[in-house]
């Protein structure tokens, strides 16, 4: 199974899957960041959707960071993956400290990423949630249970990559879910991507700068608009 040149060309890829969404009024594309903007940037740049980001941290094993025990997001929504925390015997004092510290750590990339502009207003929209790619799934489940909470009528999850049994055991929770490949065997969303090199706060800001936030959103813009 090939893997995907960038985050962009994966962009492009997962649009096609997405085709039947574009031009539609009611229908917003909402990036996970920071790596899944510039995929979800080409979505809405090819369906003519407008593009806004909405921020989710992963909860890190103590550690292990990069093993992840759950997720938090806008609203004060939280997310654990109990079977890992019964498995290891985190307990619950530490899931609060960490959930504290990366609370704080969204809030912050809230201001970093709007300054002082308001949320997208889901209410009664399509909602495509768009990531780089999706292996536990809990970053991905926080952003559904919070747009839920924000009273979306419809939420799509859409990535390029993701874990065949995570994607599968996500259906409940959202209404949609797309990917362009989901390989039996997925030990992390990077191997899917030739370069997977980080995506920064600053090519995050100017994706979101360029689209504006605003009911229009990419509407009528380049393709080179698109390029952090």
């Amino acid at each position: 199974m090939r893997r995907f040149p960038n985050r962009a060309e994966a962009g492009k890829l997962l649009a096609k899957h997405l085709a039947r969404y574009a031009n539609r009024p009611d229908v917003l594309v909402l990036a996970l960041p920071r790596g899944g903007v510039p995929v979800a940037c080409e979505v809405a740049l090819a369906l003519n959707l407008p593009l806004d980001v909405f921020v989710v941290r992963k909860l890190g094993v103590p550690g292990h960071e990069e093993l992840a025990m759950g997720a938090v997001a806008h609203g004060g929504v939280r997310v654990l993956n109990t079977d890992l925390v019964e498995r290891l015997g985190i307990p619950g004092s530490v899931i609060d400290a960490v959930s504290a510290r990366e609370s704080r750590e969204l809030e912050r990339r809230e201001h970093l990423y709007r300054n002082a502009r308001n949320p997208p207003d889901v209410a009664g929209q399509t909602v495509i949630i768009v990531d780089d790619g999706i292996a536990t799934g809990s970053t991905m489940r926080a952003a559904i249970g919070a747009i839920r909470q924000l009273h979306a009528a419809r939420i799509v999850v859409a990535t390029p990559a993701a874990a065949r049994a995570t994607l599968r055991e996500m259906r409940p929770d959202a209404d949609e879910s797309v990917a362009v490949i989901t390989p039996p065997d997925f030990n992390g969303v990077g191997e899917w991507y030739e370069d997977f090199s980080q995506t920064t706060d600053d090519q995050v800001r100017a994706l979101l700068e360029r689209a504006r936030g605003s009911v229009n959103g990419l509407r009528g813009r380049s393709r080179a608009d698109c390029i952090p």
